[in-house]
């Protein structure tokens, strides 16, 4: 096998270790955004609500399906919150999920 080759391989790999924590990040911040949000509706079985908004974003619409989930439970719970709100604590919640993948944590 040739260097380049080598090299190509080994970009290879980084692509899919990359791929791999960027899906672990967005599934565990779906978590937090699901824990944060049924802690706003007061709901005593939060666990059960989390698992749907992880759900949600295993459709099409990835993280947008997740917003768009919590955004109209919320509204439908009578909690007036709006979208930019949500979509910060998303923003804010990947970020804390990516350093906790990134570091192990």
């Amino acid at each position: 096998m040739s260097a380049f080759e080598d090299r190509e391989k080994g970009f290879e790999r980084k692509f899919v270790s990359d791929q791999e924590m960027e899906f672990q990040a967005q599934s565990r911040a779906s978590r937090m955004l699901g824990e944060w949000a049924a802690k706003k509706m007061g709901l005593e079985n939060a666990d059960d609500y989390v698992r749907a908004v992880i759900r949600a974003e295993l459709g099409a619409g990835g993280a947008e399906d997740v917003v768009r989930k919590v955004v109209q439970d919320l509204a439908g719970s009578g909690i007036e919150v709006r979208e930019s709100e949500v979509r910060s604590k998303m923003d804010e919640s990947l970020a804390v999920a990516r350093e906790q993948v990134k570091t192990g944590g």
